[in-house]
């Protein structure tokens, strides 16, 4: 299927955009087929009520407006875009997406990263401890993060610097320091929060599709050395903050409810803030069908139905202490990984701690060396059997500074 049929009118994923006439002038868009709608100027030629925030500069105004608000949007796009009558008027605001400069779509407010996939944690586990338990006692009772960096969050094709940092080798006694040896990708998916809740109360399941937009792919860049040597005992920290890249298209959760997918069985009772074995509960799974590719080899397919915490899980376990959600937060899934060899979303699991490298034919690859690049793509199932395509991440490792 080509990317053009993958981004029809049950997609419409937003982005953000400029053109080489203006370079300054940031605006927004919505994919279409392989053009790009400019939603202020089809907003202004049709009078539409939602004109000023999707003439702002950013999707931040659109996110915080809220649920009945993005689905009002939606549906004046796609009668914009499908409608025989609008189709004159809605053509001349089409641009042809290799004409225009896509950007960072929303403005982070803050980046938190999961753990979510159990063939990943254990696969991690077993490289880690080999003679100890996979998982952690806490694994299956919460679904386990860490607070990231969002001023380092970037959009797809910003090139990747190789990070400098300490790093221990193991038959040193000292920590030496220098660039990262180790560099690995994580294929993962994030979703972006839109409307802000209130501190002090937390967000329910039920609550997850009132302040979650959309859905992005993301690659969380990782030095496996300078995050091995710090840790303990607090967790990552310069082993990933150095880069994380999304794709300049954020996908509305509507466009995803034909994939929607139950999760795998739980192995033991969840506490009820947690628990989503109700009928009433509508399945927090989703069906993305990932892809990546080294250099341009695909070298991994990881199936994200195959997470064991939800995405509506995470929301619930980030607020139940009270914290709050704020317009732009970003949160990631943690690497998806699935039972199969060719299904580990990281070189870490491929190569088996570099192990056992890959074989390319620019060469063998146990992590990331200068030049490489990575992309991230994926699908999702649609509605009558079509597809739904998800924005791709591109980023190249450039030598450190």
């Amino acid at each position: 299927m080509s990317d053009s049929a993958l981004f029809g009118p049950d997609n419409l994923p937003y982005g953000l955009f400029s053109t080489p006439d203006r370079p300054g002038h940031r605006r927004l868009g919505v994919r279409f087929g392989d053009d790009v709608l400019d939603l202020g100027a089809a907003a202004a030629a049709f009078g539409s009520a939602h004109a000023d925030v999707l003439g702002a500069p950013s999707l931040n105004p659109l996110l915080a407006a809220g649920r009945a608000v993005w689905q009002a949007v939606r549906g004046e796009v796609r009668d914009w875009l499908t409608d025989e009558a609008h189709r004159e008027t809605a053509a001349r605001h089409l641009l042809p997406l290799s004409g225009v400069q896509l950007h960072l779509p929303f403005e982070v407010a803050d980046y938190v990263d999961f753990y979510a996939s159990e063939h990943h944690a254990t696969n991690v586990g077993r490289i880690f401890r080999p003679d100890g338990d996979a998982l952690t006692p806490n694994w299956k009772h919460l679904p386990i993060g860490y607070h990231g960096r969002a001023g380092t969050v970037v959009v797809s094709g910003t090139p990747v610097v190789r990070p400098q940092g300490q790093r221990k080798p193991p038959n040193e006694p000292l920590p030496v320091f220098g660039p990262s040896r180790r560099l690995d990708i994580e294929a993962e998916v994030g979703f972006v929060v839109g409307a802000p809740s209130e501190l002090g109360r937390p967000v329910g399941l039920d609550g997850f599709r009132d302040h979650v937009f959309g859905v992005t792919l993301l690659n969380d860049w990782s030095a496996r050395d300078l995050q091995a040597w710090e840790y303990v005992p607090l967790g990552p920290f310069l082993g990933k903050s150095f880069a994380t890249s999304v794709s300049p298209w954020i996908t509305p959760l509507d466009a995803l409810d034909a994939a929607r997918v139950a999760p795998p069985e739980r192995d033991f009772p969840l506490l009820p803030y947690l628990d989503d074995s109700a009928e009433q509960v509508e399945p927090g799974g989703l069906d993305l069908r990932i892809t990546v590719e080294l250099n341009g080899h695909v070298i991994a397919e990881p199936p994200f139905a195959t997470m064991y915490w939800t995405a509506a899980q995470q929301l619930a376990h980030m607020t139940v202490n009270g914290a709050s959600l704020r317009t732009g937060d970003l949160y990631a899934s943690g690497t998806v990984s699935g039972p199969e060899h060719k299904q580990r979303g990281s070189l870490l699991e491929l190569t088996w701690g570099g192990r056992e490298p890959l074989a390319l034919p620019e060469g063998e690859r146990a992590f990331l060396e200068d030049g490489d690049e990575v992309v991230l793509s994926a699908w999702a199932p649609g509605p009558g059997g079509g597809r739904i395509g998800m924005g791709e991440v591109r980023g190249r490792v450039e030598p450190s500074a």
